[in-house]
């Protein structure tokens, strides 16, 4: 089997991972955090959503998250929309990367956003155009791509349908996202190989969550299909508020020990992943659900 010579990882905990805990972080403790997770090596960080403050309290800081970002030019610090409002907000920091992201279930995109999926499509084309003119980098992702708890199976041709207007519309990265973590490794080939002539020289990635355990097996999966690009979370944090009993994401250092095993080189230390991982499960009070963080020290 042939895979990948490199691997690019998008960390999404200070994200995505932040956003389920009860407990609210800190500014300067969410800096410590994507800090710690850069000098690791990680090379693109998403460190928060422009989404309402009452909904997600967890994500109420964004703008002084990112004003007090490091400054750099090697890392990928990126911010999800869900909507006009959070893309007017998002242009308004100099964050210069911002992720679209809409659902292909009308479901979950009503509870996620408030919008059918139609909707959303007719509000994603609004909010690429203002990141462009405002000279921004756009991730577009789908949520929901490989199933939904609220409606089950999603048709490949709905997720053709909003992956084929977002790369129209000039998306600079496409993400496929296992939102509910109902992904298995059919369901990632019959995708992909649907999705990825379409988006020709445009990057293809995988957002994958680990709910019932697939989420590596989907990850080889579509390494052995080319796919080159992964979100991640450190420890396995994560899930969706939006979405009962979703879980975390896959881990970052659980990802990357499997990376190297098969010679897929990232630039990512995972043993000072783990240890972000390890300070981080001592400040919000629990065990998380990686593996490799509690193996990696004390």
């Amino acid at each position: 089997m042939v895979y990948p010579k490199h691997a690019f990882i998008t960390e999404v905990g200070p994200r995505d991972g932040l956003q389920m805990e009860k407990q609210v972080l800190s500014t300067d403790q969410k800096i410590q955090l994507i800090n710690g997770l850069v000098t690791a090596g990680v090379r693109a960080v998403q460190v928060a959503s422009f989404v309402h403050p009452g909904k997600v309290p967890q994500m109420a800081d964004a703008e002084a998250v990112i004003d007090a970002l490091p400054p750099t030019e090697t890392v990928e610090f990126s911010a999800l929309t869900l909507n006009l409002k959070g893309m007017e907000r998002a242009c308004r920091t100099p964050i210069q990367w911002i992720e679209v992201s809409l659902s292909a279930s009308e479901t979950q995109s009503r509870n996620n956003s408030g919008m059918s999926v139609d909707e959303a499509l007719a509000e994603a084309d609004a909010m690429i155009d203002l990141a462009r003119q405002e000279g921004r980098k756009v991730r577009g992702s789908i949520q929901c791509s490989f199933g939904c708890v609220h409606e089950c199976e999603i048709e490949v041709v709905q997720v053709q349908r909003l992956a084929e207007r977002l790369l129209n519309k000039g998306v600079d990265r496409l993400i496929l996202a296992d939102t509910t973590g109902m992904a298995t490794p059919p369901a990632v080939r019959q995708n992909l190989a649907a999705i990825l002539p379409m988006a020709g020289d445009i990057p293809v990635g995988l957002h994958l969550h680990d709910t019932r355990g697939m989420g590596m097996v989907n990850l080889m999966t579509a390494l052995e299909m080319g796919v080159a690009y992964f979100d991640t979370s450190l420890g396995g944090l994560g899930g969706c508020p939006f979405v009962d009993g979703a879980a975390g994401n896959i881990a970052t250092e659980d990802t990357i020990h499997l990376l190297n095993s098969l010679n897929v080189a990232t630039g990512i230390d995972y043993a000072k992943v783990a240890s972000e991982s390890r300070r981080l499960s001592r400040l919000l009070g629990h065990d998380l659900t990686g593996k490799m963080y509690r193996l990696l020290g004390s």
